[in-house]
């Protein structure tokens, strides 16, 4: 099948180089002319483990092209993924303005049936708006589908050739056909489809996202009792995560969520909320809990070291939100620098794939170190931001000997408490445990 994504963010060339590895010949469309040049030259511009060598192969083989040319990239597509961006607003609502402008553009463009797919993550109602969009202009039939992804940054191309569920949203059985052919090879162990109307498809996955931050927040406030009460956090996780009705996942406490999802998900289906005169009241303190909880480290820090952190150097391990992605949107690690070098200490911070996005925004405010263990000289004590893998069994005497103090403050409870304190005689501060 030929295939057209228009946009090639994390979504669309994870998404393109996917469809293109079943056998589809997909072109993707990006207004951004340097980007487009790197990525027909064989330079992936997003860091996601296993993408780059299954897109290698596809472009060599001719199946995946990229093109700054609407018109020339939809001409031959018998489906149009749209992949924009939808950045929320001032007020946290969904931004349409690229996913419509684009709409506008294919109402003038459209000569044959095509199957136009709203795959970005957009507000109940937008499949409508697009349709509206195009129609204006357009003289030949089309269909408009919601088919919401459901990608998780590190992990997102095996969510995409082995979903666990494929959502979508439509009402043609003409646009039902053609889509149950393009994603039958990736479900061919028996995962569904599931067929449902575009606003429940739309609304589908702004709930499970939301769920999601949902689990994670009330794991943080659990964590905030614990330490209270002075039980374990991993003990109540292990208790509760083995009832199959609660499930393990999403139960690990630590300095919040961030990334590009969550926080823009759970602030849009709020606003949906209340344009309909609905008080979502879980998920405004879903929002407001994580917010607090990205600084739960600080007055641990600020306690150890008697208020003052005026000249104090410390050293961060974990930028990105999480462990396997460069994706450093809403990231912890940002506010704690933020809220660090606003009380007079310095950073010198270390990612795995981070740094680069990093310093583009926010420039020299911190050092950046060739290593993780270079982070550490000189440095008063250590912040760990984000769960890498690398960090999980470091060189202690490397660390103990660059410290100043023996201290550790862990937002991602990579360590035993028995094992960090009496055992290696740390200062060891975590999220949840006594």
């Amino acid at each position: 099948m030929k295939i057209a994504v228009v946009g090639t963010g994390y979504v669309g060339l994870v998404s393109g180089t996917c469809f293109a590895e079943t056998g589809n010949t997909v072109t993707c469309i990006d207004i951004d002319k340097t980007k487009v040049d790197k990525l027909s030259n064989g330079e992936i511009t997003i860091y996601e483990p296993g993408l780059e060598k299954i897109f290698l192969r596809n472009l060599k083989e001719g199946r995946l092209k990229f093109t700054t040319s609407l018109a020339d990239g939809v001409k031959d597509a018998a489906i149009i993924f749209l992949a924009l961006p939808t950045p929320p607003g001032a007020d946290g609502s969904a931004d349409l303005k690229y996913v419509l402008g684009v709409a506008k553009d294919l109402g003038n463009i459209l000569t044959d049936y095509k199957v136009i797919v709203d795959k970005s993550t957009v507000p109940v109602g937008t499949a409508e708006k697009v349709h509206a969009a195009i129609a204006a202009n357009c003289k030949v039939e089309f269909d408009v589908v919601s088919n919401p992804e459901f990608l998780r940054e590190g992990v997102a191309v095996d969510d995409f050739m082995k979903p666990d569920r494929v959502v979508i949203g439509t009402s043609s059985e003409r646009a039902k056909k053609l889509m149950g052919e393009l994603y039958a090879p990736y479900v061919r162990q028996g995962n569904p489809v599931i067929f449902m109307d575009e606003k429940s498809a739309e609304l589908t996955k702004y709930a499970a996202n939301s769920f999601l931050a949902t689990k994670i927040s009330f794991m943080n406030e659990i964590a905030q009792l614990c330490e209270k009460l002075g039980a374990d956090v991993d003990m109540v996780r292990r208790g509760i995560g083995s009832d199959e009705r609660i499930g393990k996942r999403f139960l690990f406490p630590g300095i919040g969520y961030g990334g590009s999802c969550f926080p823009k998900d759970v602030q849009a289906l709020i606003m949906s909320s209340e344009e309909v005169n609905y008080n979502f009241q879980i998920l405004k303190a879903v929002e407001e809990v994580n917010e607090a909880q990205k600084l739960h480290l600080m007055p641990k820090i600020n306690a150890y070291f008697n208020n003052d952190l005026k000249g104090k150097h410390f050293a961060l391990w974990g930028l990105a939100f999480k462990p396997n992605t460069d994706d450093i949107r809403e990231a912890p690690a940002l506010y704690l620098i933020d809220a660090l070098t606003a009380a007079g200490a310095t950073v010198a911070a270390f990612d795995p794939e981070g740094m680069t996005n990093v310093k583009n925004q926010i420039g020299d405010k911190i050092t950046y170190a060739a290593t993780q263990y270079d982070a550490l000289a000189n440095a008063d004590a250590l912040i760990i931001a984000t769960e890498w893998s690398e960090f999980r069994t470091p060189d202690f005497d490397s660390i103990t000997a660059s410290l100043k103090n023996k201290a550790i403050f862990d937002g991602r409870n990579l360590f035993e408490v028995k094992q960090m304190r009496e055992g290696l005689g740390f200062h060891y501060e975590s999220v949840g445990r006594p």
